[in-house]
Order: structure tokens, then C-alpha cells, then sequence
């Protein structure tokens, strides 16, 4: 069956050279860790098809419930956590081998793509065929580093930077283009890695003490946190949340939600105005809140948290204690004792749609059978085998 969908492949940079010049146990040891991680960030939506060596190859059928947003996203967090790796590899070696000592040198590239393909089914495995699949395989070779200098990058196809539907998407890429064989010219887009790496790093984080908590709902959702997390970016899925009959985000960062990003929520008549001061991806987003009272502003933080738990992900949301004039916070302490069970109410309705929607999706044959972890690492091991 023919599909439409994202096609993604994860690159370490460097493999070749790292095995050739390194001691082979340990250069294994640490190429294995590295692998299981891209397969442990590549999550639902998106479905790894198989190991290709160094590179592992997934794509997102179109359907699948993930938006733009939530793609570019899980891209950036798998880097953040490869060279997070990296660096605590380096950070903890006491090794003198030149295994340990070359870590530093190897780093990460995807190449991004939205096209046709048809899924077919080989034992255990689910092969991707078509020519958009070539496109992808043969834009590996490519002379981004040799123009740009960039060791690690996202190479997005203009296919793909139309079909991620972000507004100004493309203010943090370059235009490149390659000659790509048995296609011409093929123009691409070329992000640079390390400044979201440098800028997720020397982010800073918002602390709420006991004393600050007014009070915490929580809800437990059958799904893991990508998937949750891509649904509150979803326009109408995230007014379940907040009981709102819409809203509409304004100061988007090249196209997307994040900090300082700000929602204006319609209740009725009413509009509730929410500012994004922290948007981490998968984990947490703190919002200030300002109430709709007359005078000066009062506002109060908002924290959603996605933490993992065996079945799926437990929703918790925490508010904070409202800042601004006195007699406006007494007014809403008591309106939020009032209003938690609403809260808890929302939660759960928020829950009760994305799985609905999700069990939809499933019985309706577009989500794809995952292929187990475990095969994944055997898969890992013995491909690094053949390597060296």
C-alpha cells in the first residue's frame, strides 16, 4: 500500500574514521551506546524501518497525529541528547586508548524528506520502496560540509520544509543545493545543530517552591510523552486542556511555539492571555497566566509536566500562587479552590480525547506495527560486528 509520509535518516558523522582509528573493543562499546540512543529517541509517531550501519532510517506516515512542530522538535531533542552523551563520554573518560580519546570527534547529521513510499513487509521488518527513497538514500553524499563547514545539520528536502506547514520555517536554514544522480539538481535546505545544542543547554529553568504551589492535577494517559506532547500542540486538542472555545498564538519564533510565545484563550466573551516562559520539549511548558480581573495585572504559573511511567505518561499540572495586588490574590486563591475540581475535569477530558482519537487512528490501519527495541539492539551489535 502506497503511503505519504516523512522520511527520516539519523547519521553519526565520523563513524568511518572513528572505527579506522580506534582500538575496536572500546570503539564498539561506545558506537553501540550511540545507536541504542537514536533508537531510543526515535518514538512514535515516528516508526524506525531499520539500521543502516552508522544511520538509523524512520519515517512518520502521514496521518499519524504528529504536526510540523512536534517533528522538528523530536529532531532537535535526539541531537540535544547525543551530545549530551558526547560529552559526559568525554567529561568521565579516563581511558588513554584512542577509542576514548576520539569521542570528540563524532557527532550527528539527519536528512529529512516528505514523499510517496510503499511499505512492505520483510519477515520481521518494514522496508520503505520508491523513488523518494532513493532521493533520500543518495543525498547522504552530499557536499554540505565541504561548502558550509558543518559537521552536524539537518538537510531538509523542499518537499519536507513545505510539508512541516511551519510559517518561517525556513528562517533558520540556508539554501544549498546538490547534484544528485539519476535527479538533477535537487534543492535542499541546511540547518546548523550546534546553536540548538549551545542554546537548550544555557537555557534557564523557573523553580516553584512548596510554599508557591497553590495546587496539582494529574491524569494518566495511555501514550507515551511524544505523543502527548505533540498533542498540546494541536490547536483543538489544547482548548480541551484549558476548557477555551479557541484561541490563537501570537510571537512565534521562526514559525513555532516557544518561549515567549503567547496564547490569547477565548472562554465566552472573556480572553485569558497566556505567555510561555519555559517550552522544553517532551518534559515541561511553564506558562504565566494573567487573570482576568480589572486594575492592575495579577498573573499565576501554569506548569505541564510529562513524566513516563510503565503504561504511558502521568499529565501533571501544577499552579502556582498568584502575584500582584493583595486583595487579587486572596480573590483567586479562593477561585482556584473553587475551580479545581474543573481543572481535573478538563485534565481528564484532555486525556479521553487523545486516546480516542489515537484508538481511531489505530483501528483505522494508518499507524504501522513498531518494531520491537529489542530486535533493534541485536540488529545494532551485529551490524557494528560486520563494520569491524
Amino acid at each position: 500500500m502506497e503511503h505519504n509520509g516523512f522520511i527520516l535518516i539519523a547519521d553519526i558523522t565520523g563513524y568511518t574514521a572513528y572505527l579506522n582509528e580506534s582500538e575496536l573493543e572500546h570503539a564498539k562499546g561506545t558506537l553501540t551506546d550511540l545507536l541504542e540512543l537514536l533508537i531510543e529517541h526515535t518514538r512514535p509517531p515516528l516508526e524506525i524501518s531499520r539500521l543502516e550501519g552508522d544511520a538509523v532510517f524512520s519515517y512518520a506516515v502521514d496521518g499519524s497525529a504528529v504536526n510540523g512542530q512536534t517533528f522538528v522538535e523530536s529532531i532537535e531533542d535526539t541531537y540535544v541528547a547525543f551530545r549530551r552523551a558526547i560529552e559526559l563520554m568525554v567529561l568521565n573518560n579516563t581511558c588513554r586508548c584512542n577509542a576514548c580519546a576520539n569521542v570528540s570527534t563524532l557527532d550527528l547529521k539527519f536528512f529529512v524528506h516528505h514523499g510517496r513510499f510503499v511499505l512492505q513487509p520483510v519477515g520481521e521488518e518494514v522496508q520503505l520502496l520508491g523513488s523518494d527513497i532513493n532521493l533520500i538514500h543518495r543525498l547522504l553524499k552530499n557536499s554540505v560540509s565541504d561548502v558550509t563547514g558543518l559537521r552536524a545539520y539537518v538537510l531538509c528536502t523542499d518537499a519536507a520544509e513545505k510539508a512541516l506547514g511551519i510559517d518561517g520555517a525556513a528562517n533558520d536554514m540556508s539554501r544549498h543545493r546538490e547534484e544528485v544522480d539519476d535527479f538533477g539538481e535537487v534543492a535542499v535546505w541546511v540547518k546548523d545543530m550546534h546553536p540548538v545544542y549551545e542554546a537548550r543547554r544555557g537555557a534557564e529553568r523557573i523553580t516553584l517552591s512548596a510554599r508557591e504551589i497553590l495546587g496539582t492535577t494529574e491524569t494518566d494517559v495511555a501514550m507515551t510523552p511524544e505523543l502527548v506532547w505533540d498533542y498540546l500542540n494541536q490547536s483543538e486538542v489544547r482548548d480541551v486542556l484549558f476548557g477555551s472555545d479557541g484561541h490563537d498564538v501570537i510571537d512565534r519564533k521562526s514559525g513555532r511555539i516557544g518561549v515567549g510565545s503567547t496564547f490569547q484563550c477565548y472562554h465566552g466573551e472573556r480572553t485569558v492571555t497566556q505567555v510561555v516562559l519555559e517550552w522544553d520539549p517532551f518534559d515541561h511548558v511553564l506558562i504565566q497566566q494573567r487573570l482576568p480581573l480589572p486594575g492592575r495585572p495579577a498573573h499565576l504559573l501554569i506548569d505541564l509536566r510529562l513524566e513516563p511511567t510503565a503504561g504511558g505518561t502521568r499529565l501533571v499540572q501544577t499552579i502556582a500562587r498568584p502575584t500582584g495586588p493583595g486583595w487579587k490574590r486572596v480573590l483567586m486563591r479562593l477561585m482556584m479552590l473553587l475551580m479545581s475540581k474543573a481543572a481535573k475535569r478538563d485534565l481528564d477530558a484532555f486525556r479521553d480525547r487523545m486516546e480516542a482519537d489515537r484508538s481511531a487512528r489505530v483501528a483505522s490501519g494508518v499507524l504501522p506495527v513498531p518494531i520491537s527495541p529489542e530486535r533493534l539492539r541485536s540488529e545494532a551489535a551485529a551490524s557494528l560486528e560486520q563494520d569491524v
